[in-house]
């Protein structure tokens, strides 16, 4: 029997992923909800074909907002509330471990951590990139997303986490131009985020606790964003593909910590290096140059 759980998917034009998504899900989960942000491919109508509910909400560039906004208005009925993108999905070894230990974890345990396994252009990589760890399946109202604009985890109100042994997959069946232009719509909410590390632009969101990875993880950004800009990417670059083993895995590890390791985050400098430019260290005017020039309000 499945367990009581929620799955609680974001999407926009996904329907290269979705049902893909959606028909492994629903191996361990007995609610789907697609919260879409008003796709213009076949997205909703894959959606509905293999069961889901769909809800449909604006889009304000920010992922967390999206999944609180999930939580806070879909009708869950369940105890458990997994979330999980469109391009990701259990191995069989993670679904029938959840099937098998989720009923009978303690009462006092409110979350729950898979291992992450990255593929890119159809290849696993397993070097370079470290142990990554998401808490990703928690109990309905004792978790949610804390609101930052890159990087977001899931915090828990109460309870503890533990970790499960086997791994979800990250598997993006998208081009390699896709990639890059997604990861450019990315970068400058990640430049927000590493000047908001530095200069407080935005308030603290409401308390929770974080796991063990997701705080070592944030640890290491924090020092990451003390470092000098454009020297720290090239760093970061060398100490996964060189002192990590990332070179051990073929064009493929190579094309995915070059681009993801180097050109993401070089592209990242770039826009925090002309935001300083601008507008000094002054986060009113930083604030105000990125609504004007990038269209997001902080």
């Amino acid at each position: 029997m499945k367990p009581g759980i929620s799955a609680i998917i974001l999407t926009f034009n996904e329907e290269i992923h979705l049902r893909r998504c959606i028909e492994n899900v629903c191996q361990v989960a007995s609610q789907v909800f697609i919260v879409d942000s008003f796709s213009t491919d076949a997205t909703v109508a894959i959606a509905r074909e293999c069961g889901a509910v769909v809800y449909q909400n604006k889009w304000e560039n920010n992922h967390a907002r999206q999944f609180n906004w999930g939580l806070d208005n879909l009708p869950i009925e369940t105890e458990w509330v997994l979330r999980l993108d469109a391009d990701e999905y259990l191995t069989p070894e993670l679904v029938d471990e959840v099937n098998t230990r989720l009923p009978q974890v303690d009462a006092g345990v409110s979350g729950i951590i898979f291992p992450l396994r990255r593929l890119f252009l159809n290849k696993w990589i397993k070097r370079g990139i470290g142990k990554m760890e998401m808490l990703r399946l928690f109990r309905y109202q004792d978790g949610f997303s804390e609101t930052r604009w890159m990087d977001e985890h899931i915090k828990l109100r109460k309870g503890t986490s533990m970790l499960f042994e086997h791994e979800f997959v990250d598997h993006n069946l998208n081009t390699i131009g896709w990639w890059t232009q997604k990861h450019n719509g990315y970068s400058i909410r990640e430049a927000i985020d590493l000047l908001d590390i530095e200069y407080g632009l935005m308030p603290s969101g409401p308390d929770g606790a974080m796991n063990s990875a997701a705080a070592g993880k944030r640890r290491n950004k924090h020092t990451y964003a003390k470092l000098p800009l454009f020297y720290r990417s090239t760093f970061y670059f060398f100490y996964r593909y060189i002192f990590l083993l990332g070179f051990t895995g073929g064009k493929e590890a190579f094309l995915w910590h070059f681009l993801q390791g180097w050109w993401y985050r070089t592209l990242v400098d770039a826009k925090i290096y002309e935001i300083k430019k601008a507008c000094g260290t002054d986060p009113a005017r930083m604030k105000a140059y990125v609504k004007a020039h990038y269209g997001i309000e902080l």
